[in-house]
């Protein structure tokens, strides 16, 4: 596959927010307990009615981080930008966001990669006298994502896992002057995407996973979201994972939050 064909077709699903916040204890601990009690049942029922899954692709979900990264991690699930938009203003309409600090957050949406499906319907596009960027080209293109679609909605606007842990974290491809994952060839990288992603599956009854693509929505290109009932299972993985080609030599990782999930209910009780 040349150049012209460097550039692995994808599928897009959710739009996702992960917000790390930070609780403003002096602030919040000079309130009158029943203050905080009612601004915390405020925002509580607030997460509530946000918790409940509705149509495919809109959910939110609470976490108590661990660490010192922050206090609370909300992830957020909507079908398109503009509601998570409408998620984020409902929360800041709360005076119970006047004592949180957001110390970060991640904008991404759903993606699924498609190297084997791109090289198979490259050749046989090709096979058959096409030619790239042709109409009739991007017709039997787009005809070839929109079944990919119908077959991967599921995973395209998936449900938050009820698990009780998430380990989240955002990564890249190198692209410097030594290695450069945009400069290896499309074959090459589908080999080592296949390897990787057989290593991900010995995990598939332990650990979901749901990756998010960022390139152009955030500093870095990849969310990834692995969501278990033993935290354990993060570090086996990702460890495995490091010696694995693609992640040894071209992988580059941001911070990594672990997160305790809880139900919106459960937060008066858990605040200090």
């Amino acid at each position: 596959m040349d150049t012209t064909h460097a550039v692995p077709l994808t599928i897009e699903g959710s739009s996702v927010l992960h917000q790390m916040l930070s609780l403003r204890r002096p602030a919040w601990r000079a309130l009158a307990p029943e203050k905080r009690r009612a601004l915390a049942g405020e925002a509580a029922a607030a997460l509530a009615a946000m918790e409940r899954a509705g149509e495919p692709g809109e959910q939110s979900a609470l976490y108590f981080l661990l660490g010192h990264k922050g206090d609370l991690m909300l992830v957020h699930f909507r079908r398109d930008f503009a509601r998570l938009n409408a998620a984020e203003l409902c929360l800041k309409r709360l005076e119970f966001w006047d004592y949180l600090e957001e110390t970060g957050s991640y904008l991404s949406i759903v993606e699924l990669g498609l190297y084997e499906s791109t090289a198979k319907v490259y050749a046989s596009l090709a096979a058959g006298g096409l030619e790239p960027g042709a109409p009739e080209w991007d017709r039997e293109i787009a005809a070839a994502l929109e079944r990919q679609r119908e077959a991967m909605a599921p995973r395209l606007w998936p449900e938050i896992p009820d698990k009780r842990y998430l380990c989240f974290y955002p990564m890249d491809r190198r692209r410097g002057e030594a290695v450069n994952w945009y400069r290896v060839p499309f074959s090459d990288r589908q080999r080592m995407m296949h390897d990787h992603g057989l290593i991900g599956r010995r995990y598939a009854g332990e650990v979901k996973q749901i990756i998010s693509g960022s390139i152009g929505f955030d500093d870095w290109e990849w969310g990834v979201d692995l969501f278990a009932d033993d935290p354990l299972v993060f570090k086996k993985l990702i460890y495995e994972m490091r010696f694995d080609e693609v992640s040894a030599v071209y992988a580059l990782f941001g911070k990594f939050y672990v997160g305790l999930r809880a139900a919106a209910s459960d937060l008066p009780g858990m605040l200090p």
